[in-house]
């Protein structure tokens, strides 16, 4: 982006900041537009492919349909016949869908023989009002951006005003443990806080804007938000920054909301939580009334109990930076990451995928944003992530909502992911292939990367080295992929800075594993291992 239109979103920005910051939403009504959505879901479907879609003819989406036969009184049959998740399926088999690679514009789409050239911004919402940008973590290896609409943010509020009914935290003292701008999930958490009723009181962040090489918009971004809130009389926390591994902080502010209010709420990436829940259990603190809720990478069981140990909740929840809250944690799970799917915003379907590069199917998930404020337009676009989707009553006050759908078991089946923050192959893979080999010798065989969970639930990444690869230092090895991250791209230096930060980069000294059927591959999760003691430092 130039810088002139720069100029032009942060003027909207701050001319729309000072009424956003006035707005508030109750949570009857949340509940009153939630039943207006559900009730109205195969409409506001049409109504949003016809407008994003079908009037613009250069949409990939719109080459799609042309390819599949497909006119718009065709989609109207299809919806009123079998309903928007029927209709998908049937769009879906006709090859009206899109993969994780072509919806980042890595690939082009390729349908029926026709190629269709793509761009991630092929892929934007054309009529949000782009407020202010944020990047994805780095899922593709190449930060994507994402327009921020304010109206967005308040749209979704209903899903977490219904969430925090159901788990009893409405008006719980709440902190947040995320990134500064350029990462979305900081800024957007803050600023729903307010339109809430309950604003946060504390916004640690892992990282400053100087640690990872951030444009000097987003830490001006930043900076007005919190400086202009609190002129408006609005008393916007500024970032605070805490190490992921010295929690402490963050422990402390917990013990003592605890204390004085007897209840405390902190919003952040699963990993993040175990840390906090860590360090406490190291002081012998007890966290009874605290609830960590977070999204960003898998909840597993041990991760899970590592945080109840302490007396703490743990809610998940499901949600990309381009659509919004995607699913909302059950009040009766039957799983560490049993979720209702937000069916008012999101419809999601699931059809069998083959994973590159492995013999191995799984039940990947498609998206189909319903939302006409959602960053992106989303129709069948595959989200490399894979779960349990199922339709059962649970008895939850969700379900009483209207979302009857559950995921679980949700997890990517291609990213590496630790700290709350993923990449997959394209950035990890050229350290791998290119930078080792070119650094300590040998080939793109003698190195592998490995994620895999410690008997503590700490996800560890593990840099597999053949033992005829010569190194003076394994501690040389680490800096050297680190600082490979640092220089490709700004999602590469997210994680590099939560990865070391965290100690979760390891080397092991053993020749890199094939897979099925012998096919070796640069990345892969597989293991569990052995419990390490923990690197935090308080």
């Amino acid at each position: 982006m130039d810088l002139a239109a720069d100029v032009r979103m942060y003027t909207r920005f701050a001319l729309g900041l000072r009424p956003f910051l006035r707005r508030r939403m109750t949570l009857a009504d949340a509940r009153r537009l939630l039943r207006d959505r559900m009730a109205t879901r195969g409409e506001r479907f049409l109504a949003l492919v016809e407008r994003g879609v079908f009037a613009r003819p250069r949409s990939p989406y719109a080459a799609l349909l042309r390819l599949a036969g497909c006119e718009f009184g065709d989609l109207q049959r299809l919806v009123e016949r079998d309903g928007v998740e029927g209709a998908l399926t049937a769009l879906h088999e006709a090859g009206v869908y899109v993969t994780f690679d072509e919806f980042k514009g890595r690939h082009p789409i390729v349908r029926h023989g026709r190629e269709i050239p793509t761009a991630a911004r092929d892929f934007d919402n054309p009529h949000v009002k782009r407020h202010y940008e944020a990047r994805t973590s780095g899922s593709t290896g190449r930060a994507t951006r994402i327009p921020i609409d304010l109206d967005h943010l308040e749209a979704v509020l209903p899903h977490r005003l219904v969430t925090m009914d159901a788990h009893g935290l409405v008006g719980v003292p709440t902190a947040i443990w995320f990134g500064i701008l350029p990462g979305s999930a900081g800024m957007n958490s803050v600023l729903r806080s307010v339109v809430e009723g309950n604003t946060a009181r504390r916004w640690f962040s892992p990282v400053t804007g100087g640690e990872i090489g951030s444009p000097l918009t987003y830490r001006l971004a930043t900076r007005f938000v919190t400086t202009a809130g609190r002129l408006m009389g609005t008393p916007l926390p500024r970032p605070i920054h805490v190490r992921i591994d010295r929690p402490w902080p963050v422990v402390q502010w917990a013990m003592d909301t605890l204390r004085r209010e007897g209840a405390c709420f902190i919003v952040t990436y699963c990993s993040l939580a175990m840390r906090v829940c860590v360090a406490a259990r190291r002081r012998g603190v007890d966290l009874t009334g605290a609830t960590f809720m977070s999204g960003g990478e898998p909840p597993t069981p041990a991760k899970v109990a590592e945080i109840t140990r302490t007396g703490a909740r743990f809610l998940p929840i499901y949600a990309t930076s381009e659509a919004g809250r995607v699913a909302m944690p059950c009040a009766r799970p039957t799983s560490v990451n049993d979720v209702h799917v937000a069916r008012d915003a999101v419809a999601v379907i699931q059809r069998p995928r083959r994973v590159p590069g492995w013999d191995v199917t799984v039940g990947a998930l498609y998206l189909t944003s319903l939302s006409a404020t959602a960053p992106k337009l989303l129709l069948n676009v595959e989200t490399d992530d894979c779960a349990t989707l199922e339709a059962r009553s649970c008895g939850c006050p969700l379900e009483a909502c209207g979302f009857t759908d559950h995921l679980s078991d949700i997890r990517s089946y291609r990213k590496l992911t630790g700290e709350g923050v993923s990449l997959v192959s394209t950035e990890v893979v050229r350290v791998i292939e290119e930078v080792l080999p070119a650094r300590f010798g040998g080939t793109p065989l003698d190195y592998q990367m490995r994620e895999e969970e410690d008997g503590r639930g700490f996800t560890r990444l593990s840099l597999v080295v053949h033992p005829r690869i010569p190194l003076a230092s394994e501690d040389d090895l680490r800096s050297v992929v680190l600082q490979a991250l640092r220089r490709g791209s700004l999602s590469g230096a997210f994680a590099a800075a939560y990865w070391d930060q965290g100690a979760s980069l390891r080397v092991r000294r053993a020749a890199p594993e094939a897979g099925a059927g012998g096919k070796f591959m640069p990345l892969c999760v597989a293991r569990t291992l052995a419990a390490e003691p923990v690197g935090e430092r308080m």
